[in-house]
């Protein structure tokens, strides 16, 4: 039996595969990409017997393939918290999804093995923007505010290590960051060993939120705000984290930021109001190539003759 680990390249879903790999060691291959590289199953090759596990992506965006590896003969454990399209049952499959606003994989991981790895779900779901949820837990879990505090730095930087074009313009591949993470037990004893990884990522992190908010904004109201940002690496990185900023300092609106890319389209990323977590799925479901959940989700070519609509559609969608 081989063992195939599918997981998407954010702090969520290296933090569901570190939690499900110290509770059940494997040798296994890994597949993972940047955040929003999200069909992944389609590059996975699996024989009879085979047993696959996916973290933290889309089942809509993966259907076929799921049925293309089951019809293979491999068995397929499925956890995720994204939209699902319509799920089907085989005997071979097993799914933990769970599509609350409040939740995410490794949340979802961490009550499958009762809180076992419990700081690294916190990690996941401070990097997921999931703060109050994370503080809640975390304190209720015995965790003070000052760990919660790094558990919450971590999760930032773990996920703003996710976003890009490609992997070229990330800090760490996710699949070495995953291998630098998963040998401890708790995010505490890999900031105490690892100091390097952490710093490279804060750093990187620090500079290219200043950057970010020299940006222009191209349309405000009090429903949404639109922030556009230009085609260059440090943009690409911090789309995603800088969206959580902006949601937390404003948790009344909803924001997108437009990232311009090579072919003069749109890299979007939105973020539903914090007060309101919901819609954001349903927004950009509207246009080819959008995905995600409730209250975070993209589009990955948004043609510029199509920011207009993109900005009406926004108002619709979250106007009180």
């Amino acid at each position: 039996m081989n063992y195939i680990d599918v997981f998407n390249g954010d702090a969520d879903g290296i933090c569901a595969l570190i939690q499900l790999r110290l509770a059940n060691p494997q040798s296994s291959t890994l597949i993972t990409g940047i955040k929003r590289d999200i069909n992944l199953l389609k590059r996975v090759t699996a024989a009879d017997g085979d047993h696959i596990t996916a973290l933290d992506i889309s089942f809509e965006k993966n259907t076929v393939d799921v049925a293309r590896l089951l019809e293979s003969g491999a068995t397929v454990d499925y956890y995720d918290h994204h939209k699902t399209g319509e799920l089907f049952k085989h005997d071979n499959l097993q799914t933990n999804i769970n599509l609350a606003a409040d939740t995410c994989t490794s949340l979802i991981v961490d009550k499958h093995l009762n809180g076992q790895y419990r700081a690294w779900a916190l990690t996941a779901a401070f990097g997921d923007n999931l703060a109050d949820t994370a503080m809640k837990m975390g304190l209720q879990s015995g965790y003070s505010e000052q760990q919660l505090s790094v558990l919450k730095q971590l999760g930032i930087y773990l996920n703003y290590n996710g976003y890009g074009a490609s992997v070229d313009d990330l800090f760490f591949h996710p699949a070495t960051l995953y291998e630098k993470l998963h040998r401890f037990k708790t995010p505490f004893e890999f900031l105490e060993q690892d100091q390097h990884t952490f710093e490279t990522l804060a750093e990187g992190y620090q500079q290219d939120m200043l950057s970010a908010r020299q940006a222009s904004v191209i349309y405000q109201s009090e429903t949404i705000a639109i922030i556009q940002f230009p085609d260059e690496i440090w943009a690409r990185r911090v789309s995603g984290v800088f969206g959580n900023d902006l949601a937390n300092l404003n948790p009344d609106r909803a924001h997108a930021v437009l990232t311009e890319k090579e072919n003069g389209n749109y890299l979007v990323s939105v973020r539903a109001p914090l007060n309101r977590k919901f819609g954001a799925d349903e927004l950009v479901s509207q246009f080819p190539t959008g995905g995600g959940r409730k209250a975070a989700a993209g589009i990955n070519d948004l043609p510029r003759t199509l920011v207009g609509q993109f900005i009406d559609a926004c108002e619709r969608q979250f106007s009180l």
